[in-house]
């Protein structure tokens, strides 16, 4: 499938740099394939747009300050190096995407939380050595410490993880430290928000289980290939990066019970879904889950588990704007994304939302 199928034109102003105080007051656009017209709505809305017996499904993922700065020496040469850590592949060793790559050889050493003037001072500092290079500047770290104190080490010296779109426009401050954490955040290992969980607030939860909506967690550790851009012309041609998701099996039998009874999975964001629809199989039964998935969503999927679906704007070519466009259709997600900006939404991650019902006559174009 052609990638430019899915490119659209976004003002520069729709780009949010911080989310909408509180969380739920942001825009809800409601796209219905059986509705006759798109819906202009607030987040404080959901419970209302909801049916008693449904059942929500968010991301307990937390945020890690996943961007490490550090130098590489060589001889003389000393030369300024930045890691993204985007998939952690044991007790002492994460893949990361590394800046600039042509900087460094497997074998090498990463001197992490320290600048070049102060080499000397060892204290406060994590090596890292190069073992493993891929293509896109993908690297396997394998670092100095282990386990908690690892953890710990990357905690102290790294930086929230903001994504291009916003830390090109403005420096990572406190307040992000916080806005880019969901109300759920329970389990470290993200190194990007599941961005549909940080419109949520205590009373929004509350009312929804006023409602009757119950509410259930799952977990999708994101990686930073979520900021990749899709750089293949055909879908075919482009590889998702694995990242590491649970599906508990007490929340995989409250799911099926939920359908039997006859309510919907409504899921909090494209990871949740990507999750779920991992975990389920082709007669439509979630079953418990526990590793890996590189699950890539174009139209012409069937979906198995999710009926309806919250999510952000997405990027111009995505694999979430493909994913969404899947889900209700490439050229009413078009639509959906013209009355969008043309309405002041605000979008990708501190920005507005979109209630996305499942059209099931999607084909790929």
């Amino acid at each position: 499938m052609r990638v430019d199928l899915f490119d659209f034109n976004l003002p520069e102003d729709r780009i949010a740099l911080r989310p909408a105080e509180p969380r739920d007051s942001a825009k809800l656009l409601v796209v219905d394939p059986a509705a006759p017209f798109f819906e202009d709505r607030i987040i404080r809305d959901l419970p209302n747009l909801l049916r008693p017996g449904d059942a929500l499904v968010v991301n307990d993922t937390r945020v890690i300050p996943a961007r490490l700065d550090g130098v590489r020496v060589r001889g003389e040469a000393v030369a300024r190096i930045q890691a993204m850590l985007h998939k952690r592949e044991g007790e002492d060793r994460w893949w990361a995407f590394v800046r600039p790559a042509k900087k460094l050889n497997v074998g090498e050493r990463i001197r992490f939380g320290e600048s070049s003037e102060s080499m000397a001072c060892l204290l406060g500092a994590l090596d890292a050595e190069v073992i493993e290079k891929r293509d896109g500047g993908e690297v396997l770290l394998a670092f100095a410490f282990t386990g908690p104190a690892l953890d710990e080490a990357i905690m102290r010296l790294g930086h929230m993880p903001l994504p291009p779109y916003i830390a090109s426009k403005r420096g990572e401050d406190d307040k992000d430290l916080t806005d880019y954490q969901t109300l759920f955040a329970d389990k470290p290992g993200a190194v990007a928000a599941p961005t549909a969980g940080l419109h949520f607030t205590p009373a929004l939860v509350d009312a929804l289980a006023n409602r009757g909506v119950a509410t259930h967690r799952v977990t999708l550790h994101v990686g930073a290939g979520t900021f990749l851009p899709v750089k293949a012309d055909d879908t075919a041609d482009h590889k998702m990066h694995a990242e590491f998701g649970v599906v508990t099996s007490e929340v995989a039998e409250a799911l099926n019970r939920t359908r039997a009874n006859g309510g919907r999975i409504v899921s909090v964001g494209t990871t949740s879904l990507r999750i779920l629809e991992s975990a389920t199989g082709a007669d439509g039964i979630v079953k418990p889950f526990a590793g890996d998935t590189s699950i890539f969503i174009t139209p012409g999927y069937r979906f198995r588990a999710v009926d309806v679906l919250l999510t952000n704007f997405h990027l111009p070519k995505s694999t979430l704007f493909m994913l969404v466009s899947a889900f209700c259709g490439l050229e009413r997600m078009q639509r959906a994304y013209a009355h969008a900006i043309a309405n002041d939404y605000r979008f990708y991650s501190y920005g507005d939302a979109c209630l996305l019902h499942r059209a099931d006559d999607v084909v790929a174009p």
